[in-house]
């Protein structure tokens, strides 16, 4: 049998740049894990694990933290991904043989899966589910001293093309702002944590915001069809995609959603491109047979797996960022559905006995007079959620009286998630959170005042409790 098909040859550039992105992604991952998790997961966090593993089992929950768990155990895991993330991103995965570089790439994905899977709220975002299929078809790629298998790169490319594709259509059904081309006069102002540009973005003049609508619409739902178009069309349609990526990640703060999709977008792109900026040498060796029974194998799973997405995707009822296996392969995605057109925060505030003090987050709004931080692609969760809570309170359900309670308490695990705890000294008395409608500030206001945001409020969130009320 002549298996010429089966080697990508002249994607092996490609390969380099999509697996030392995805290991940068895993560093980045694993290592917001290791920072975060014992404030919002811990054995004392807002969602502790240990709770969690009482209800749900090995079949709902695939992880190793079925085997034990302790926060050091989650540290001592979230730490090995993190190390095994830098060695891949330096090359260790290209100078070991074919099966040793599967094993990494396996490792990794595993770590990653037992995190998510057990991460409850704070990891239901679609690029957790994106990292783990990105990371398992990763394993199959191979080492830069094997080439490149085709059926893989074709999957990267079906994978952005669902990422790309399902985040249009999620876009044209779900709200007439995206189809009146109108989305953008309010979304750079409402979208959940703003960046040190979305301000900017947001003052541009109307027909500007309406041609990016109208860009935005061609590299979502034309652009990705051209991903499997001869050289160069594809490499210029991943170009598209890096260049409406970038713009992205210049207008907000969407943690690795960006990143991973520039990534993805590598994958297409011809070596005439990527030649100049990839230090290794071609691939000198061919396949092994075991290597290629696998890679067909994992090809006829992801046919397989497709249905759903696909499904999904056609289908009148579209859901956006759907996991239909606990392995989180084979899934849908999308963002901004719905686009909000008043943006409303919750502020939470703590009272000594002589006067009210607000909380300050790393990167929610909250001080008008602070500029919005850069943090992406790196991921604070807590301030996610917190953007959701205005939305409907049932979104902070399982959360927020363990915060409001921990705040309280003075926790410091759960402080380290604030920007700045205003009683260092000891907890306050009572906590209440107020709702405030926010807005950017025009030029003139900027000018005039200093600051970034003009605030007002509208009432109270939660009333005021002390550790007894919640007793």
């Amino acid at each position: 049998m002549d298996w010429n098909w089966f080697a990508a040859e002249e994607y092996w550039q490609a390969r380099f740049a999509v697996q030392h992105l995805l290991a940068l992604c895993y560093l980045l991952a694993f290592g917001c894990a290791l920072h975060q998790f014992r404030g919002l997961l811990g054995e004392r966090g807002l969602t502790p694990i240990p709770r969690f593993l009482e209800i749900a089992g090995f079949r709902r929950a695939p992880s190793l933290f079925h085997l034990h768990y302790s926060d050091r155990f989650f540290a001592v895991v979230s730490g090995a991904g993190a190390g095994l993330s830098a060695l891949v991103l330096f090359g260790a995965a290209d100078v070991v043989p074919l099966w040793a570089a599967m094993v990494m790439w396996l490792v990794l994905w595993v770590l990653y899966l037992s995190i998510v899977n057990v991460g409850q709220v704070w990891y239901s975002f679609g690029w957790e589910s994106l990292l783990l299929e990105a990371g398992f078809l990763a394993i199959f790629l191979g080492p830069s001293h094997v080439a490149p298998p085709a059926p893989v790169i074709w999957l990267l490319c079906w994978l952005l093309f669902r990422v790309e594709f399902g985040a249009g259509l999620i876009k044209l059904r779900g709200d007439s702002c995206w189809r009146d081309l109108t989305a953008l006069y309010y979304h750079h102002e409402t979208q959940p944590v703003p960046g040190p540009l979305s301000r900017w973005f947001h003052r541009l003049p109307r027909p500007v915001h309406r041609a990016e609508v109208t860009a935005n619409h061609v590299t979502q739902l034309l652009v990705p069809f051209l991903l499997f178009a001869p050289q160069p069309v594809a490499t210029a349609a991943g170009l598209i995609v890096v260049v409406t990526q970038g713009w992205l990640m210049l207008s907000g703060n969407f943690a690795w959603l960006n990143f991973i999709t520039i990534t993805l977008a590598f994958s297409a792109m011809g070596g005439w491109l990527l030649h100049p900026v990839t230090p290794t040498p071609p691939p000198q060796q061919a396949a092994p047979p075991w290597f290629r029974a696998a890679v067909l194998a994992l090809t006829a799973g992801f046919v397989v797996l497709s249905y759903w997405p696909v499904r999904n995707m056609l289908g009148r009822r579209q859901v956006m960022n759907r996991s239909f296996n606990r392995l989180h392969l084979g899934n849908t995605y999308g963002a901004f559905g719905s686009v909000t057109r008043t943006r409303y925060e919750v502020v939470l505030e703590g009272f000594d006995g002589a006067r009210w003090r607000e909380y300050d987050f790393k990167a929610k709004p909250g001080d008008p007079y602070r500029r919005p931080p850069q943090v992406a692609p790196y991921h604070l969760r807590l301030d996610w959620l917190m953007w959701f809570l205005p939305l409907s309170p049932s979104y902070g359900r399982s959360w927020l009286p363990g915060l409001i309670a921990a705040l309280l308490r003075g926790d410091e695990q759960v402080l380290r998630l604030l920007r700045r705890n205003p009683f260092p000294d000891s907890p306050p008395q009572r906590v209440r959170a107020l709702l405030y409608r926010y807005r950017f500030t025009t030029r003139a206001e900027r000018r005039a005042t200093g600051a970034f945001w003009q605030r007002s409020p509208v009432g109270d969130f939660v009333p005021e409790l002390s550790l007894a009320d919640l007793r």
